[in-house]
C-alpha cells in the first residue's frame, strides 16, 4: 500500500497538493475557533479565516517555488499571532508544510536561513503579542517545536534523496564498469587466442615449408634421406594439427568437459624436440644451458616455450645462414633466453627489429608474466631474440611479499 501511494504521489504531484490545500484549509478553520485565554473571542473570524486561507494556497506553489512558500505562510501565521490567536500546530500547518518543502528541496544553507528566521520570527511575536503572560512557555516552545519537526525531516527527505541518487550512480558506474571490463577481457582473450595460432601455425607450417623443399632437393640427389625427411615432415604436420587442437579447445564452453582437451601446454621440456624438428628442416640449432636449471611457473614455461618457438621459426623463414645457437641462463629468480644466428653484418647497425605478429606476440608474452624482450640485427652480424623472464609470474611475486 506504502508503494502504491508513492507511485500515486510521484504520478500526480498536483492533485495531491490539492488535496493537502483542502485538509489544511480544514484545519486552519478549526484553528481560527481557538484564541489565547484570558482573550475575548473576535465576533468576526473573517480576518483570522483569510491569512490563514492565503497559507494554505501558497502550498500550491511549495514544490517550485518554496521560498516564496515559506514567506507567504510566515506572514499568515505572524498576521493570526498578531490577532491574538495560539499558534496551533492546527494554525503553523501551512508554514510547516512550507518549510519541509524547503528543507527537502534546497540546500542546507537556504533551510537554515530562512528556517531560524520563521522561528524566530513567530516565536518572537508570540511573546510580544501575549498579553496574559500566563502561557508565554505554551507559545514559544510548542510553535519552536513544531516548526523544527518540518526542518529535520524536509533535510532527511533531501539526505535521503541524494543517497538514493549516488547509490543509483554507483550501480550506473558499476554496470558500465563491468561492461567494459567485459569488453577487455574479450578483446585480451581474442589476442591470447590469435597469438597462440600465430605461433603454431606459423612454426609448423615454416617447418613444413623447409622439410619440404628439402625433401624435393634430396628427391634428386638423395633418395635415401629424402625418406627421412618425409617422415620428419609427417611428424611436423601430425604435430601442428595437435597442437592447433588444443589451441582451438580454448575457444569451447567452460562447461563442456567432453570436447575439452586434457593436453598440457608445452613448455621447455618439449625443447629437444622443437630442436629436432628444425634440424629436420635442415638447420643446426645448438643449445646450451648455463647455471642451475629451475623448476618455472607453467605460465613462464610455455612463454619462454613459444618465444623459442617463434625465435626458431624466424631463423626457418628469415635467416640467412642455416645456424642458430640457443643459450639458457638461470641466474637467481630469472631466466636469461637468447636465441642468435650468425650471418652478414648489416648496413644499418640499428635498423627497425620489424613489426611482424611473432614479434609482437613475444614481446606482449614477455611483458604479460613481467620480462622484457629485446630483438635485433647484432652490430657483429646475424640477428638476435633475448628475453629476461621471471621463474614466476609477476602477479605471484607480489602475493608472497
Amino acid at each position: 500500500m506504502t508503494t502504491s501511494l508513492e507511485r500515486y504521489t510521484d504520478r500526480h504531484p498536483h492533485a495531491v497538493d490539492v488535496i493537502v490545500m483542502l485538509a489544511l484549509m480544514g484545519c486552519a478553520a478549526l484553528g481560527v475557533s481557538l484564541i489565547t485565554p484570558g482573550i475575548d473571542r473576535p465576533d468576526n473570524t473573517l480576518p483570522g479565516e483569510l491569512p490563514a486561507g492565503i497559507s494554505c494556497i501558497a502550498l500550491l506553489a511549495a514544490r517550485s517555488h518554496p521560498r516564496t512558500a515559506v514567506v507567504v505562510t510566515t506572514a499568515g501565521a505572524a498576521s493570526l499571532s498578531i490577532l491574538g490567536y495560539l499558534l496551533t500546530p492546527l494554525l503553523l500547518a501551512p508554514t510547516m508544510g512550507a518549510l519541509y518543502w524547503l528543507a527537502a528541496l534546497t540546500d542546507s544553507k537556504t533551510t537554515r536561513v530562512y528556517g531560524v528566521t520563521t522561528i524566530v520570527a513567530l516565536v518572537g511575536l508570540a511573546v510580544i503579542y501575549d498579553p496574559s503572560g500566563d502561557v508565554v512557555l505554551l507559545k514559544t516552545v510548542g510553535p519552536f517545536c513544531w516548526l523544527l519537526l518540518p526542518l529535520v525531516g524536509g533535510s532527511q527527505a533531501r539526505f535521503r534523496r541524494a543517497y538514493l541518487a549516488s547509490v543509483q550512480a554507483r550501480a550506473e558506474h558499476a554496470e558500465q564498469t563491468r561492461e567494459e571490463e567485459a569488453r577487455l577481457r574479450v578483446a585480451e582473450e581474442r589476442i591470447r587466442i590469435a597469438r597462440e595460432l600465430h605461433d603454431v601455425v606459423a612454426h609448423h607450417l615454416a617447418l613444413a615449408n623447409a622439410q619440404a623443399a628439402t625433401a624435393s632437393y634430396m628427391a634428386r640427389t638423395g633418395p635415401e634421406q629424402m625418406q627421412k625427411i618425409l617422415t620428419d615432415l609427417n611428424g611436423t604436420t601430425a604435430s601442428a594439427l595437435r597442437e592447433l587442437k588444443t589451441t582451438v579447445g580454448l575457444l569451447r564452453q567452460a562447461d563442456d568437459p567432453e570436447q575439452q582437451s586434457l593436453d598440457p601446454a608445452p613448455g621447455l621440456a618439449r625443447l629437444p624436440e622443437l630442436v629436432s624438428a628444425c634440424q629436420a628442416a635442415g638447420r643446426d640449432v645448438t643449445v646450451t644451458t648455463h647455471g642451475k636449471p629451475q623448476p618455472l611457473s607453467p605460465v613462464v614455461d610455455l612463454t619462454a616455450y613459444r618465444i623459442l618457438q617463434e625465435a626458431l621459426t624466424n631463423v626457418t623463414k628469415h635467416a640467412a645462414v642455416q645456424a642458430a645457437d640457443v643459450r639458457l641462463d638461470y641466474s637467481g629468480t630469472r631466466l636469461a633466453i637468447t636465441v642468435t644466428n650468425n650471418g652478414p653484418v648489416p648496413a644499418d647497425p640499428d635498423p627497425d627489429p620489424g613489426r611482424g605478429f611473432g614479434l609482437i606476440g613475444m614481446r606482449e608474452r614477455a611483458h604479460s608474466v613481467g620480462g622484457d624482450l629485446r630483438v635485433g640485427p647484432r652490430r657483429e652480424g646475424g640477428f638476435e631474440v633475448a628475453a629476461a623472464l621471471p621463474l614466476q609470474p609477476r602477479a605471484l611475486q607480489e602475493g608472497d611479499q
